[in-house]
C-alpha cells in the first residue's frame, strides 16, 4: 500500500514547496502529488520539515565502532548509529594501515557492500604527504605505486568508491589516473601539493577535495597551493567538515558563496561519535576527546569529528546557508560526486530515504528504504 507523507515542508531540489504529498511505495518514491491519492494510507506531518536521507561520503565510523577491521558487525553498529542520526547512506572511510591490513579491510568491506549496508569504501591512505599527515601515521604513508594502487583497488572488486591522493608524490598524477580508470574517484587531500601540480590532478580527472582546507598547504597570495585550485575548478565538489572545530563560520559561508552546488558536507566522524569524552583509537593511533573535539594524544592534531552529517547541516543553516542549499550539500552534491544513484533526493524513482525534522531542523523519524528507524511511528 502506498503512503503519502502530506502537510509538510519539503526541500525538493528545485527548493521548498508546501502542500503537497510524498507518496511512496515499497522502497521507492513514486510521486510527489498535489495531494494522496484514493487509497493512500495518509501520514499527516503537522508541517514539519521532510528532507531526503543524508548521505555520508567521508566517515571512519560511530557509536563506540570503526569501520577499519571491516569486521561486520561493527560495521553495522557504526551504520545504525548514523542511519538513526539521518545519514542513510554511509561511505566507510578507511585511514592509513599496513598495506597487508587495508587490504584485508577492503576485502572485508566488500561484502558489506554488496550487502547494501555501505555504499562504497574511501581509501583516505596510504598515499598521503607526511607533512599534511594530521591524523595518519607518517611512518604508514606511501608512493603511490602502480602495483600497489592496483592491489588496493582489486581487494575492493568495484566496492572501492574514492581514494584520497596528495598528487605531489611521486607517482601521484598516474595514480589519479589509474583510480578513474578502475571506476572510483580520485580525490586531491592531504597534499602540500602546489597550485600548478593541484590543476594538474584536477587535469588527470580528479573531482572531489578530501575535506578543503584540513589536511592542506593553506592559500597564499604568491603560492596559492591546493585549495585555491580546488575551490575554484567547476570539476570539483568540496568537503566541509563544519563541526565548528575544523573551520570558521565565516569560512564556510564563503566556501558555499563560492562553490555553490559543489559544496559536500561530510562527518569525518571516527568511533567516538555520539559518546561521551575519552580515550579512544584511531587507525592505531590514541585520540583523546574532550569537550566533543576529538585530537591525537601526541600533538593535539584534529583528528576526524564526533559529529555527523546532521549536525554538519544544522550549523550551516544557523551560520546563515539556505535550507534547500544546506540539504544539497549533505544530500544530493555528494551522491553525486561519488556517482550514488537513486539516493539524496526526494525525486520519483529514488529511494525512499527521508527524513522528518521539526522547526529547529531536529530528526524527529528517519525512514530508510520505505521503512521507519526506531521508534519513529510513535512520534507523529
Amino acid at each position: 500500500m502506498t503512503l503519502a507523507l502530506t502537510n509538510a515542508r519539503i526541500v525538493l531540489p528545485e527548493g521548498v514547496v508546501d502542500s503537497v504529498a510524498l507518496r511512496v511505495d515499497g522502497d521507492r518514491i513514486v510521486e510527489v502529488a498535489d495531494r494522496p491519492a484514493l487509497g493512500d494510507t495518509a501520514l499527516d506531518l503537522g508541517g514539519r520539515w521532510l528532507v531526503p536521507g543524508f548521505v555520508d561520503t567521508h566517515v571512519h565510523g560511530g557509536g563506540g565502532e570503526s569501520f577499519q577491521s571491516g569486521e561486520a558487525e561493527a560495521v553495522r553498529r557504526a551504520v545504525a548509529h548514523h542511519r538513526l542520526r539521518g545519514s542513510t547512506t554511509v561511505v566507510a572511510s578507511l585511514v592509513s594501515r599496513p598495506v597487508g591490513e587495508m587490504v584485508e579491510s577492503v576485502a572485508r568491506l566488500r561484502e558489506l557492500v554488496t550487502d547494501g549496508v555501505v555504499a562504497g569504501v574511501h581509501l583516505e591512505g596510504p598515499f598521503l604527504s607526511e607533512g599534511r599527515c594530521g591524523a595518519h601515521d607518517p611512518a604508514l604513508l606511501r608512493d603511490p605505486d602502480p602495483e600497489l594502487v592496483r592491489q588496493l583497488l582489486d581487494a575492493g572488486r568495484g566496492a572501492v568508491r574514492m581514494v584520497t591522493i596528495a598528487p605531489e608524490r611521486a607517482g601521484g598524477i598516474a595514480a589519479v589516473r589509474a583510480v578513474i580508470a578502475a571506476g572510483a574517484v580520485a580525490a586531491v587531500g592531504h597534499t602540500d601539493a602546489t597550485y600548478a601540480v593541484t590543476r594538474e590532478a584536477i587535469g588527470a580527472g580528479a573531482t572531489v577535495a578530501t575535506h578543503l582546507f584540513n589536511g592542506m598547504a593553506p592559500l597564499h597570495h604568491r603560492e596559492p597551493g591546493p585549495v585555491l585550485a580546488l575551490l575554484d575548478d567547476e570539476r570539483v565538489t568540496v568537503e566541509l567538515i563544519h563541526d565548528h572545530e575544523h573551520l570558521n563560520p565565516a569560512v564556510v559561508r564563503h566556501v558555499f558563496a563560492v562553490a555553490g552546488g559543489r559544496t559536500s558536507l561530510v562527518s569525518d566522524a571516527i568511533s567516538a561519535a555520539g559518546l561521551s569524552d575519552g580515550d579512544y583509537l584511531l587507525g592505531g593511533l590514541g585520540v583523546v576527546v574532550r569537550d566533543g573535539a576529538a585530537r591525537l594524544a601526541e600533538g593535539g592534531v584534529l583528528a576526524g569529528s564526533t559529529v555527523d552529517v546532521h549536525r554538519a547541516f544544522v550549523n550551516a543553516v544557523r551560520d546563515g546557508i539556505a535550507i534547500a542549499d544546506a540539504v544539497a550539500s549533505a544530500a544530493s552534491t555528494p551522491a553525486r560526486a561519488l556517482g550514488l544513484d537513486h539516493v539524496g533526493c526526494l525525486t520519483p524513482g529514488f529511494a525512499a530515504d527521508v527524513l522528518v525534522l521539526d522547526d529547529d531542523l531536529e530528526i524527529v523519524a528517519v525512514m530508510k528504504d520505505g521503512g521507519w528507524l526506531g521508534d519513529a511511528p510513535q512520534r507523529f
